[in-house]
């Protein structure tokens, strides 16, 4: 519960730093839009030539699109913004800061920075998760609903994991800016389910860039298609990558130099 604790205070005065600039919302409901628009063209067009992708329907393959718009929400609120705070705080040696500060110094540096207008994403993409829904022919159980939400949670989990991964290599390597466009460029391949890619790319999204976990799999939850197997091998996934992070950020710290070292 600590580090919910730690978040809601550090969310609060995030927000209340935001809510000085409030442009900044105008401007990403706009973007918001537009990339939701697009999105949806591109679905009408796959779908103006075919019936189904891969066993997917167009109702299906909405729902996809609402957990790729959910989850880039999440992290572009709440993952992004500390790990690139973290990032500079390496480069230019002020995480002496965090580490002197009475918390665990990993859990601050997770939950530091919030990027409110970012929350927009989760709106939009709840909503087109709701039309989705009422276009299934099948609808959603209780249990469907509950399968979603663990998934969604763990892969939630998994993207923080890799993001932390990614950004503890600037203990070693300290130019790795590069990293942010990398994943976005990455992330985009969500908007499709895995299962319509090559074998060699679905299991580089799945294990390499955990996008199958983050968005595939809490959509199968949804249209009726996530197993027991793969829900119990997604959160077991989701714990060693959790322990492996940790590790490496121990690791890690002990190659930093601060400003007082």
């Amino acid at each position: 519960m600590r580090p919910l604790q730690l978040f809601w205070s550090y969310f609060r005065v995030g927000a209340m730093n935001e809510l000085q600039y409030r442009a900044n919302f105008a401007v990403q409901i706009v973007q918001s839009f537009i990339s939701l628009f697009t999105g949806l063209a591109v679905l009408a067009l796959v779908f103006s030539q075919t019936s189904s992708l891969n066993g997917w329907s167009q109702a299906e393959l909405l729902v996809v699109m609402g957990v790729f718009v959910l989850m880039n929400g999440i992290v572009q609120t709440a993952i992004q913004p500390n790990m690139e705070k973290l990032m500079e705080d390496v480069r230019q040696g002020t995480l002496d800061f965090i580490l002197t500060k009475p918390e665990d110094a990993q859990v601050l540096s997770s939950v530091r920075e919030v990027r409110i207008w970012h929350a927009v994403d989760v709106v939009v993409g709840v909503i087109v998760l709701g039309v989705a829904i009422a276009q299934l022919q099948a609808g959603v159980g209780p249990v469907a609903a509950l399968a979603f939400a663990v998934a969604l949670l763990l892969g939630a989990l998994m993207i923080y994991c890799f993001w932390l991964i990614l950004t503890i290599s600037a203990f070693w390597v300290v130019r790795v800016d590069e990293i942010v466009e990398l994943f976005s460029g990455v992330y985009q391949s969500g908007r499709f389910p895995v299962t319509i890619y090559p074998d060699w790319l679905r299991v580089g999204l799945t294990f390499l860039v955990p996008i199958a976990f983050a968005v595939t799999v809490p959509a199968e939850g949804l249209t009726g298609r996530l197993t027991p197997t793969t829900l119990a091998g997604a959160a077991v996934f989701a714990v060693a990558l959790l322990a492996f992070t940790r590790w490496l950020w121990r690791t890690g710290l002990k190659r930093y130099s601060g400003a007082s070292a």
